[in-house]
Parts: structure tokens; C-alpha cells; sequence
């Protein structure tokens, strides 16, 4: 299978903080110490996952400097560019581009719902401030807009546009893009149809389950990228309960509140999230301990 800058296993890595909700760079050290060692190809900043709604500019600059300074070049680092703004959105790509991250991963506009063509040229300008490889992200199910293959295509012509974060769990829709857009890295952006995806030509995922499971996400896309199909689907299975409890609530609740319970990180979230429902912990539990992965012995304080 071809692949492209951006294709393994990503991680959509969550912003950790202190129960008054500030950033912990201390935490923020730890957990890219957690994905150098297990495997993981590239770390995605600030993104859905990151809290990107509620993080300043100011604070996804010093997350993207810390983690550049702290992996230096171990690891692949973007940074989530996209707001429902064109204009800001672009303002975003010129200043993430000066920091040199290896790329931007850019959601199409929320709430805002778009046409075909107004998502073809607000990626345009996008790619055309950037001077950094250029990632889409489509989401339907959080932004309220779904970007076609056909729009796809169209932007893979763009230089500077190289891959795509493809959160529609269909594989139909994987095998649209490879047909319409065979230049693109197609990047599965939904756990748990990502082997299937990779399985039918997707090149990779970008994951909230690798939060917790990291190594075993990145042997599981190696194994599916291989083509070794009984390998990847015998580790997806111990991964199953993650894929489905770290979205019992809406992300990233749950995968806060596994990686606090693995101590690594504190309880801190933003409004208008706040923690895990007390009745939902024991199931993210169960998960994490199928998983095969270790609990703290007692919640961090």
C-alpha cells in the first residue's frame, strides 16, 4: 500500500490540565513521552480532542513550541487550524506555518454549513497561506456539514493539500475517496471502523483511542497496512471496548477521564465540558482494563 506523509497511526491528543483548567505542561510532557515510546507517528495539537474550542492562540502556541522542543523531530507535530472563520482560520495557518509544525489539520467550518463550493474555497485559501502540508478534516456528525468526495477531488489538486482525516464511518465513503482523490493519504478518523478502513485503502488513522492505547493502535495499522487482516483484527478486538466507551459522552469526556484514571493527567476540563457522569466510569474502566492497560492504584489527587 503507497504511502504518504502522513500515514500510521496519529494521535488526536487531548490539552491536559489542572482542576482550575489550566494548561499542565508538566502532564503535557508526560503524555508525549507516552506516544514517542509506544509507537506513535504523528501528534495532532490542539484539535477536537485538544479542546480546540476552548484553547486560546496563546495556549496552542506554547503546546505546539513545548512539543516541538520536547520530541525534537522524533515525532511528526501538527496543529488543529480550523475554525468556522475563513478569514481566522487563515490567520491561524500563517502563524502555525511560522512555527514549522510538520503540518495542519483543518476541520471544515462548524455550524456555519457551507456549500460544496463555499468548503472547496475556504480550503483554497487555506492552502494558500499555509506553507506546511495541509490536512482536511471531515466530521459531519460535530460540524453539521459533509464534505463530498467529489469536493475532495477537487482540493487534491491544491498544492499543499496531502491527506484527508475522513470521520464518516462508511467504508464506501473510504473507497470513494481513493477512486476520486488516489493522490490523497486517507486517514481514518473514526476508531471504530479504522481497520476496516485501512483494511479496504485507507493509509492510516488519526485516533482518540491511541490517547490510551497507543502501541497497540500503531501495531493494529501496521498489521491492516500489511494487509495481515486476521493480526489487525484479532488486536482491534481488546481495543473494541475503548473504540465504543471513549465516546459514551461526547469526546473528549471520557478519554480525560481514562487518562486520569491511568494517572496520567489531572481531572482539569473546560466548560461547558465538564468530567465524566460518575455512572459511566465503571464501563471506561472495564475498557481500559480489557485493553490490557494499567490503572492507577488510586485516582490522581
Amino acid at each position: 500500500m503507497s504511502a504518504g506523509l502522513f500515514a500510521g497511526s496519529s494521535v488526536a491528543i487531548v490539552t491536559p490540565m489542572r482542576a482550575d483548567g489550566s494548561i499542565d505542561f508538566a502532564a503535557w510532557e508526560r503524555l508525549l513521552d507516552y506516544h514517542q515510546t509506544h509507537e506513535t507517528d504523528a501528534i495532532i495539537v490542539g484539535g477536537t480532542t485538544g479542546e480546540s474550542a476552548t484553547i486560546t492562540d496563546n495556549e496552542l502556541r506554547e503546546l505546539v513550541l513545548a512539543a516541538q522542543r520536547f520530541v525534537r523531530g522524533r515525532v511528526r507535530i501538527l496543529a488543529g487550524a480550523g475554525v468556522s472563520s475563513t478569514a481566522i482560520t487563515v490567520e491561524r495557518a500563517r502563524w502555525l506555518s511560522e512555527l514549522s509544525v510538520d503540518g495542519l489539520l483543518v476541520v471544515t467550518p462548524a455550524y456555519v454549513k457551507p456549500t460544496q463550493e463555499g468548503l472547496y474555497r475556504h480550503y483554497l485559501a487555506v492552502a494558500e497561506a499555509s506553507t506546511v502540508p495541509v490536512m482536511l478534516y471531515n466530521v459531519p456528525g460535530r460540524t453539521g456539514v459533509d464534505m463530498q468526495p467529489e469536493t475532495v477531488a477537487r482540493l487534491a489538486q491544491v498544492p499543499r493539500i496531502v491527506a484527508i482525516k475522513e470521520a464518516v464511518a462508511d467504508i464506501a465513503r473510504i473507497e470513494s475517496l481513493r477512486k476520486l482523490a488516489p493522490t490523497l493519504t486517507i486517514l481514518s478518523g473514526d476508531d471504530a471502523t479504522a481497520c476496516s478502513a485501512i483494511l479496504a485503502g485507507a493509509h492510516g488513522v488519526v485516533s482518540v483511542t491511541a490517547n490510551v492505547a497507543p502501541r497497540a493502535m500503531a501495531q493494529m495499522i501496521a498489521l491492516a497496512r500489511a494487509g495481515d487482516a486476521a493480526g489487525a483484527r484479532a488486536i482491534d478486538a481488546t481495543l473494541a471496548g475503548l473504540h465504543a466507551e471513549l465516546f459514551c459522552e461526547p469526546n473528549p469526556i471520557p478519554v480525560k477521564w481514562a487518562l486520569e484514571r491511568m494517572g496520567l493527567i489531572d481531572s482539569g476540563i473546560r466548560l461547558p465540558l465538564v468530567p465524566l457522569s460518575p455512572s459511566m466510569r465503571s464501563r471506561v474502566e472495564a475498557a481500559i482494563a480489557r485493553a490490557g492497560l494499567p490503572l492507577a492504584p488510586t485516582m490522581p489527587a
